[in-house]
């Protein structure tokens, strides 16, 4: 096997055309560069330095081998720049997880975000079901994940959560209801209506089920539905009421009213999920953690 960094030192001493002139460059002494190219030519089995006057020149393997030395040497240099940029961010990849109703209001813009801040970093996306995507990124399918989850849940080994946004539910109503004219409604006063379930059983349901737990009962449902905008479109058709969360609403349809509901106030909690090592080592990730925050504070602050 030869060695790398003798190969660099015989591509000087080719160069400088003479043992002496490469170590006065190179801060070795002639001696120890000596010992080296002696050292390589055991490695090759072969000649690669002949005197020439008073210095030397390289024979046809040692051409050879300077050939490739520079190439190594060219490539190592790539490789180094290469380095520096995916440490400072300004290069890399992250593989993101997210559901639905949080890609337009905060992906999107984060993402934006990112690519002004970061241009030459590149990004994977694909929806997934937020009730489960932490073993993506648990065996790194997946550098990030938005999920959903209550601030009290337990811990997963090898996960980190990054708290982003509390999405509150509104109560999503035909704009003819009885209720329609107030501005909060009382949980307790939608539990004789039929409602339409705009979410799959799940994280994102359950906070709703909880809700009605807390004030008493349990919500009849005669619709089923998996789309937030489907959903308000069965509420527009006088099928029933349904609660949504905010980020969910996006624009209402022109035939709902929109109301905050009170006592209690169900709230989903959504979180960044990484893997515990991970921002510090993926200066990328990192800058899309920075840019989730910024877009989720100024979502608060809108709200």
């Amino acid at each position: 096997m030869l060695d790398l960094r003798r190969m660099q030192l015989l591509r000087a001493v080719i160069t400088s055309g003479s043992v002496t002139a490469a170590a006065r460059n190179l801060g070795y002494t002639p001696s120890a560069v000596s010992q080296q190219m002696a050292a390589l030519e055991k490695e090759a089995g072969i000649t690669l330095l002949e005197r020439s006057g008073r210095g030397v020149r390289p024979t046809d393997a040692g051409r050879l081998l300077n050939e490739y030395a520079t190439l190594i040497g060219n490539h190592a240099a790539e490789a180094e720049t290469a380095l520096a940029d995916l440490r400072a961010g300004r290069t890399g990849q992250v593989a993101i997880r997210y559901f639905a109703s949080a890609g337009a209001a905060l992906v999107a813009p984060a993402l934006a975000q990112l690519r002004r801040e970061q241009p030459g970093v590149q990004t994977e996306l694909k929806l997934s079901d937020p009730a489960d995507p932490l073993p993506e990124v648990k065996d790194g399918r997946a550098d990030l994940a938005l999920v959903v989850r209550p601030r009290d849940q337990p811990a997963v080994d090898g996960i980190r959560f990054v708290s982003l946004l509390d999405d509150k539910y509104l109560v999503v109503l035909p704009e003819e209801h009885r209720l329609a004219a107030q501005r909060e409604i009382e949980l307790t006063d939608l539990a004789d209506e039929p409602w339409i379930r705009s979410d799959r059983p799940g994280p994102c349901l359950d906070p709703v089920l909880d809700a009605c737990a807390s004030a008493g009962f349990s919500p009849g449902f005669v619709v089923e539905s998996e789309d937030h905008a489907t959903a308000q479109a069965f509420v527009a058709a006088g099928l029933g009421i349904a609660l949504i969360p905010e980020l969910g609403i996006g624009d209402p349809h022109p035939a709902v009213a929109v109301r905050r509901v009170r006592n209690p106030e169900p709230v989903r909690s959504i979180h960044a999920a990484v893997r515990e090592s991970s921002p510090a080592e993926q200066p990328a990730l990192r800058g899309l953690l920075d840019a989730l925050r910024t877009t989720a504070a100024a979502r608060t602050v809108a709200l």
